[in-house]
């Protein structure tokens, strides 16, 4: 019989809470022999907003938009070699939109038991908690989510 989680998603943004979200990750998919994905979102929504205000140009956030995919792939390559190191293929995936929106249709689309995430930052206001993607990602979805904190532990379980 197949236990309870079978395919996970890791949610990865390039902050150091998400890479220990996805050791982690890596340690779950690991001990319950589940398939693992490894997901990083290049945010366009927030980059349209930033023309629309005209805090970038419309030049600007094409390349804006280039160095942040560059980043995409360096980190879901990073999560991919530290399954490697455990080894637990990490399938990579890279999309583009709305982070949470991106975040649910691939939950749903792949058939995610388990969305795991680093922890969410301190909201400092209202328009913080409204507009805060991975808390909307959070709430959104329909499969359940595992929030990893104490990054400090992480490592030492994935040093293990």
């Amino acid at each position: 019989m197949a236990g309870p989680i079978r395919n996970i998603l890791v949610y990865v943004d390039g902050t150091e809470e998400s890479v220990a979200a996805a050791q982690y990750a890596i340690l779950l998919a690991e001990f319950a022999k589940a398939r693992l994905e490894a997901l990083y979102v290049v945010n366009t929504r927030a980059l349209n907003d930033l023309v629309k205000t005209r805090i970038f140009l419309k030049e600007e956030q094409a390349e804006y938009q280039r160095d942040i995919e560059l980043d995409a792939d360096k980190y879901l390559q990073h999560v991919q070699e530290l399954g490697r190191t455990r080894g637990v293929t990490v399938e990579a995936i890279k999309a583009s939109g709305s982070v949470h929106q991106e975040i649910k249709r691939i939950t749903q689309e792949n058939d995610i038991d388990l969305l795991v995430m680093g922890k969410i930052s301190r909201i400092r206001s209202r328009r913080d908690e409204i507009y805060d993607e991975a808390e909307r990602a959070m709430r959104s979805v329909s499969c359940s989510v595992l929030v990893v904190k104490d990054e400090d532990r992480v490592w030492d379980l994935f040093e293990m």
